[in-house]
């Protein structure tokens, strides 16, 4: 794409982003039809194929920017967009209510947990960006394979924490919602309760297609535009990538919160970063050498930024602060000001 002229490449980025959302929201309401129906999230295995599916628009960006040549982009939009797409709580909190925060009104610790797996895969990753060309396995950087185990035990501890909690909370005033998509919803019909599981799959199918489609018309015509700007690719990746492939789940989390589902949105984003940058394993498979080395110092600013976000929001779970200004938490203020101060200092840090 790189002979094509500046608007059309903003054509095709434009056309991408559009498919990528449409075919996310037909994504998701298919993956919770074929949970209920399968019980995949009842296995291990289900579940990380659930968490691949949610992740489909990251895995398109990441297989085309590294098969481009263009590992910046990749490292970027894993790592660094975990900070971008955590910001997606900031537009679940002014949805859910005009009164109370979301943190307020999420009742659960689960969201805690699932916080936490996202630091250590994210502290996993800032150690990764410090080891040498040299210290790989098979062509893989061991921290993107100690990410793969520490995710894959994180979920597992989760799914037993859930279905047989060790402890009682009461939270006052909380409206936590269904603890999962596989609960009825007392006023919400099931997505595709009256088509077959075949018609389903197929659904999800062509989902999947457009998804990838979109997603690598997506770093084609974004990695060009970028290079043209002269926009340093990390940037690049962790900023507009990451909003772009983050539109499928503002989309979901803002109908999560409006049915009253206000752990399951927070669950959503947490749980979809921890697994996102389990993908550095398909980028170092496909470069043929360890990624997150070569990946730099923004990509590690950028990480740090997001686990100062997401840890915002798993305190303000605990702390639960009371009072909205202009529809958004103290905690989402904050964490907008990290986000903001986070970007800025980008330009201080060596390229």
């Amino acid at each position: 794409m790189s002979g094509l002229s500046s608007p059309i490449l903003i054509v095709i980025f434009a056309v991408g982003a559009a498919a990528s959302w449409m075919a996310g929201v037909y994504l998701s309401k298919t993956t919770d039809a074929l949970d209920d129906r399968l019980h995949l999230g009842e296995a291990l295995g289900g579940m990380i194929l659930l968490a691949v599916a949610g992740s489909l628009p990251e895995a398109a960006i990441t297989v085309s920017a590294v098969l481009q040549g263009h590992i910046d982009i990749a490292a970027g939009n894993l790592a660094g967009g975990i900070a971008m797409q955590t910001m997606v709580l900031a537009v679940c909190d002014a949805a859910a209510s005009r009164d109370r925060p979301l943190s307020y009104l999420v009742g659960s610790l689960i969201p805690v947990l699932e916080a936490s797996l996202v630091v250590c895969v994210l502290a996993l990753v800032l150690m990764g960006t410090l080891l040498p060309n040299s210290a790989n396995l098979a062509g893989m950087s061991p921290a993107s394979i100690a990410i793969v185990v520490v995710w894959v035990a994180g979920v597992w501890i989760l799914d037993k924490v859930r279905n047989s909690p060790k402890w009682e909370i009461v939270m006052p005033g909380s409206q936590p919602g269904r603890p999962h998509r596989r609960v009825p919803h007392p006023q919400a019909g099931k997505p595709y309760a009256h088509a077959s599981t075949l018609r389903v799959e197929l659904i999800f199918l062509v989902a999947c297609l457009v998804t990838l489609a979109g997603g690598v018309a997506l770093q084609v015509s974004g990695s060009a535009l970028a290079s043209r700007a002269g926009i340093n690719g990390v940037v690049f990746g962790a900023t507009v990538m990451a909003l772009v492939s983050a539109l499928p789940e503002i989309s979901s989390g803002i109908a999560a919160v409006r049915l009253g589902d206000n752990q399951l949105a927070m669950a959503d984003v947490f749980g979809g970063n921890s697994f996102q940058v389990c993908l550095f394993v398909v980028a170092d498979l496909l470069a043929g050498k360890p990624v997150l080395p070569a990946s730099g110092a923004v990509n590690a600013w950028l990480a740090g930024v997001g686990i100062l976000i997401t840890m915002v929001y798993a305190v303000a779970v605990v702390i639960r602060p009371e009072r909205c200004r202009a529809r958004l938490g103290v905690d989402s203020f904050i964490a907008i000001a990290f986000f903001v101060v986070g970007l800025l200092g980008i330009h201080y840090v060596p390229h």
